[in-house]
This record gives C-alpha cells, structure tokens and sequence, in this order.
C-alpha cells in the first residue's frame, strides 16, 4: 500500500502457475479492497509441464478427455464432493498436487476406480533444471517413489493416457473435418 501511494511498482513472484495453489485469492481481494491496479502474468502450470517432459497428451480420443486438477486433502480438507475417491470415480486423466507424502493412501483411493494396472507418473520438480520422474502403476508406484526419496515438489499424475498407444486417431485432421482454418 505504501509503496502504491509513493507511485512505486510492486511484484509478487510465485513459481507455477499462480491461479493453482497459489493463494493469491485473498492478495486480490485486498488489491481490489485498496483500489490498487495489479497485473498476473500465468506461469506454466506443473501439469503442462510434466505433460511436456512425459512426452505425453492429457486427452486422448476414446481414453480420457477430461483432466482433473485436484490436491489431496491432508491438513486442509476438502469441499463436499471433491473428495479424491469421488473423483475417481471419473476415471479421468487426474493431476493431483501436494499429495506425495501421501502416495500410499492416495494409490488406496484411486485403486478401486482406476485399477491397480492404472498408469502413474511421480514427476519432481517439474521443468525444474534437476526435474525427476518415476513412471509405474498403481500397484508399484509407492516403492518406486520411496526409493528415489521424493518428499515434496512433486506432482502424480494418473490416467490410462500415461501409456495408451492404442487410441483412436482424432478427428481434426481427417479432410471432412471443419474448423477455423479449414472451412467445412
């Protein structure tokens, strides 16, 4: 506010993506509350960048065309509904933040909607310099992770998209298919 009032530019940095897990809600409802203009420029968000470093797309034809961006509830809970094992229950391409101390319980609430042969990825530090990644199934995934000491920055994503080569082609390429740039 001070800075404000003396004509003085002000930056808050976050690493990621600043509208996930960021908390910077209540800084803009104070900015708003003061009448003091602000600008957020997004960052990557960690999904997109261990999509990038897999090699993998998030939404695949007949596979998963939904993503879920979630984080599990260990000490703040979580509104009702949005509970991991109810959101399992979609079955869709799931990223679930802050949740890598928890793995064991989390693999226990996806297991009965996924499978324990879902594919998951443990990605640390994502498009960090020394990022790290641990690709395995529901059934392995906690050792694999215990065994290279991932304790915080990580993210798990899960979804049969993480190894599905046997999808359907999309459709946006075929020639009867109309869009922006190629009128029907």
């Amino acid at each position: 506010k001070a800075a404000h009032a003396q004509g003085q530019d002000v930056a808050r940095v976050h690493s990621g993506d600043p509208s996930l897990y960021g908390a910077i809600g209540e800084q803009i409802r104070h900015l708003r509350e003061l009448d003091i203009p602000f600008e957020i420029i997004p960052g990557v968000t960690a999904t997109a960048a261990c999509a990038a470093l897999l090699g993998v797309e998030l939404t695949l034809p007949d596979v998963s065309q939904s993503v879920i961006l979630t984080r599990y509830a260990d000490k703040t809970s979580m509104p009702d509904g949005e509970e991991l094992a109810s959101l399992a229950r979609h079955r869709a391409t799931m990223a679930i933040h802050l949740g890598v101390n928890n793995l064991q319980r989390i693999v226990e609430e996806l297991a009965p909607h996924y499978g324990l042969d879902c594919p998951i990825a443990v990605v640390h530090r994502a498009s960090w310099p020394d990022q790290d990644w641990v690709l395995g199934t529901l059934a392995d995934i906690h050792e694999k992770v215990q065994a290279r000491g991932f304790r915080r920055t990580a993210l798990i994503l899960v979804g049969r998209v993480l190894a599905d080569d046997t999808f359907s082609e999309s459709s946006l390429y075929r020639a009867g298919h109309a869009h922006l740039f190629r009128p029907g």
